[in-house]
């Protein structure tokens, strides 16, 4: 009786098509996606005093992931001078030329597309705010080129939905809503600078610009200062949206979780400063459940 020999089928090119997009837009890494999501959920939940409604909270959170996917895709495409240079990101499919260029940039106007046409079933003043989203995505990978402070207009990018949120739900953007619109630039800027971090070395050698290489020696300090003033502008935030307990006690969370981060990068190595970034998804997820929880009690006390 003989064996028979089985050679492995070469996998189709549309697999192999998809699965490097899926690299592209960072499917398999979901840690941007939540650090986007949880800054536009707290704006959802204040607008709304509560739960949001049903559809509208569909829309943004499909959004985040749709948003957050094109701004890889063109952050990779302004990046492919550098990345094939930086041990982190050597590997992309745009720094290996796996991806061609044009393929990329179709690849970010299908997704932001489709988020558009998401926006689209909300009110005119919503529409018209994620003009101002697309411009931020599409701008901010070529400011390292120019600026110290890329990480700062990333806080710029990635809140923005937070002021959508409020005009979704509320038809306006109150004083509320760039309130903590500034609280989530400060927590973007001091959890980006811990990834820049990273990749500072790399950065220095071949020209780009960082709020690390900014700080220097004085990073840590800087760090400090981002995360007071973030920590700062969230108890504003619950003063003035009169949260009770829970959102206080959260805080406090908060407030560990981040002295845990500094524990965590106090060497400055490239692997406690990643730790130190993965670390803020959990510093938003407390912050909302403070949130929610601090809304549903008021709300069951009325």
């Amino acid at each position: 009786m003989g064996y028979e020999r089985y050679e492995a089928r070469p996998e189709p090119a549309w697999r192999q098509r998809a699965r490097l997009y899926w690299a592209l837009v960072r499917g398999d890494r979901p840690i941007g996606w939540l650090l986007l999501l949880w800054p536009t959920w707290w704006g959802l939940w204040l607008a709304a005093g509560g739960v949001p409604p049903l559809w509208t909270l569909a829309v943004f959170s499909a959004g985040v992931w749709l948003t957050r996917s094109a701004g890889c895709v063109i952050n990779d495409y302004a990046d492919r001078w550098l990345d094939p240079h930086v041990e982190r990101t050597k590997g992309r499919p745009l720094a290996t030329g796996a991806v061609r260029g044009r393929e990329a940039l179709a690849l970010f106007a299908v997704l932001m597309l489709a988020a558009f046409a998401l926006v689209l079933t909300l009110n005119r003043l919503t529409a018209l705010l994620s003009f101002g989203g697309v411009a931020l995505a599409a701008t901010y990978p070529y400011l390292k080129r120019y600026t110290y402070f890329p990480q700062v207009y990333l806080g710029l990018a990635f809140g923005w939905g937070i002021p959508m949120a409020f005009a979704a739900v509320q038809g306006t953007v109150p004083p509320l809503a760039w309130l903590l619109y500034v609280a989530n630039i400060f927590w973007t800027t001091a959890y980006d600078t811990w990834y820049a971090m990273v990749d500072r070395d790399d950065d220095v050698r071949m020209g780009a610009k960082s709020t690390a290489i900014l700080f220097g020696d004085l990073d840590l300090v800087a760090q400090g200062v981002l995360y007071a003033l973030f920590l700062a502008a969230l108890a504003l935030v619950g003063r003035q949206a009169q949260l009770g307990g829970p959102y206080w006690a959260a805080l406090g969370v908060a407030v560990l979780l981040v002295a845990w981060e500094f524990r965590q990068a106090r060497g400055r190595d490239r692997e406690g400063c990643f730790r130190a970034f993965l670390h803020n998804q959990w510093v938003g997820l407390v912050v909302f459940a403070g949130i929610a929880a601090a809304l549903w009690e008021g709300g069951a006390g009325r």
